[in-house]
């Protein structure tokens, strides 16, 4: 079984913020399985697929970003996954924007939401996939408006590739694929 969980935010507010890019990666590749988000349980929109061990759970937390492992964490526990077995997708402003980027372990870096996953799984050992979007020019506004600014028209086509390419790595670990494998074919900008 798998649990493939992309962070950001519930609110309408926040649906084409850098913040949500998380969810917009889960959207996509639970719709690679057909797998709808129509079910609420455990703090988040779920959408399954498949049954038993082939099982693939897709969530989308409703705890906000920074208390978004206190959700992943009762998934986890009521379905018994081990850690090796879910995959974290979120944005990431120490990555350059459309930058797709995936590890076994680590630590959350400057992320938040990553900081409460790891705090409530009890480690760092989980895979992940961020997705960069740290801009070319530096920013003037604070870090926290930034995030959860709207992303600009002139950047869609780079974050809707990014978003595809970062959403099919999750389909393929979700069907058994290495995670080295995953990193030698998506790391990187297309």
């Amino acid at each position: 079984m798998k649990l493939i969980v992309g962070l950001g935010n519930p609110d309408r507010q926040y649906l084409n913020t850098f913040h949500n890019l998380g969810f917009t990666c889960v959207e996509k590749a639970a719709a690679l399985f057909c797998a709808e988000f129509r079910r609420e349980k455990f703090r988040a929109l779920i959408a399954e697929k498949g049954t038993g061990d082939d099982k693939v759970i897709f969530a989308k937390p409703l705890t906000y970003m920074n208390l978004s492992g206190e959700s992943v964490r009762e998934i986890a526990a009521f379905y018994k996954i081990e850690s090796k077995d879910i995959l974290i997708i979120y944005d990431d402003f120490d990555l350059k924007k459309g930058f797709v980027r995936i590890r076994e372990s680590g630590s959350a870096g400057t992320h938040n939401g990553m900081r409460n996953v790891i705090k409530e799984l009890g480690t760092e050992n989980f895979p992940r996939i961020r997705v960069g979007f740290k801009p070319e020019e530096p920013t003037v506004i604070p870090l926290i408006d930034y995030v959860l600014s709207g992303i600009r028209e002139e950047d869609k086509a780079v974050f809707e590739e990014a978003t595809t390419r970062a959403a099919h790595a999750a389909a393929e670990f979700s069907q058994g694929a290495a995670i080295s494998s995953l990193i030698q074919k998506y790391n990187g900008k297309k």
